[in-house]
């Protein structure tokens, strides 16, 4: 049984995305001098695949790579990685193709395969695959069949920069649902900077992180749909630590430009 606390490695630092947009060699500093429990909360750093020619020489975080192209371009970033001796601990890669979501699936994969096969990718790095912010609809599930059969991992996001991009709990249950029922782990990205669900200043109903933990983990011992969505929306969520650590198993980690927020609020809510 492990002893260590059910948010270590919870948040992987995004401080260079929106709405943070913190300077590459800034964000890499600060992640780097990073002591205590803030340390401890904090998983990978996570970059674009256009920034790792500029992040500073000697970094020695892992490191989460956003590819902001296609399939074809998966196995550059690792490649790169490899040369300039960066810890490359994740690869994130969305699918673009609204028409072909399966398709676009299995590109990735073939991509993947093929990184692998040539010694660029190791075997222990994370592929992420961003499924759309819809409806988990027939091609929406095929794709997340086709992620599922090759063992990679799902990301979902949840939340943006504009309110209509932060999912209603209804549609975050049934992605939630999709990526349990292919016993597929997944990561978070966008608007799971505070603990408990809220309304953001811009009116936008944001998810937190710990409903998201709580609902994920009762949601595989097979709670119904009406209380997923419930734990999801309850805004005075107390969950047992215990929970909240068994619900890691699926909910792996999520992006934040903010790691302080998160310690605030665990530290607030008493659960860590």
């Amino acid at each position: 049984m492990t002893t260590e606390p059910f948010w270590t490695a919870l948040v992987d630092d995004a401080a260079i995305f929106p709405p943070g947009d913190a300077e590459l060699a800034t964000a890499a500093e600060a992640y780097a001098a990073r002591t205590g429990d803030a340390a401890t909360l904090t998983g990978s750093f996570v970059v674009r695949d256009t920034d790792l020619p500029a992040l500073p020489a000697g970094f020695a975080g892992p490191l989460t790579v956003v590819v902001t192209g296609g399939a074809g371009q998966l196995a550059g970033p690792a490649a790169l990685c490899a040369r300039r001796g960066l810890p490359l601990a994740g690869l994130d890669v969305a699918l673009r193709d609204l028409d072909d979501l399966a398709g676009n699936a299995r590109r990735v994969v073939a991509a993947v395969d093929a990184a692998r096969a040539e010694g660029v990718l190791d075997d222990d790095v994370a592929v992420h695959v961003e499924l759309p912010q819809s409806e988990a609809t027939y091609a929406w599930l095929a794709a997340a069949d086709e992620v599922a059969a090759a063992e990679l991992r799902l990301k979902l996001r949840t939340g943006g920069l504009e309110v209509f991009q932060h999912p209603p709990a209804p549609l975050l249950a049934t992605w939630i649902d999709a990526a349990l029922d292919r016993e597929t782990p997944f990561r978070c990205t966008a608007g799971l900077h505070r603990a408990l669900r809220h309304t953001g200043d811009d009116g936008a109903e944001r998810h937190g992180f710990l409903n998201l933990l709580a609902a994920t983990r009762r949601a595989f011992e097979g709670a119904g749909a009406d209380e997923v969505v419930a734990t999801l929306e309850d805004r005075d969520l107390r969950p047992d630590p215990a929970e909240l650590a068994a619900g890691r198993r699926w909910f792996t980690s999520f992006g934040s430009c903010s790691v302080e927020e998160p310690m605030a609020d665990i530290r607030a809510l008493g659960v860590g």
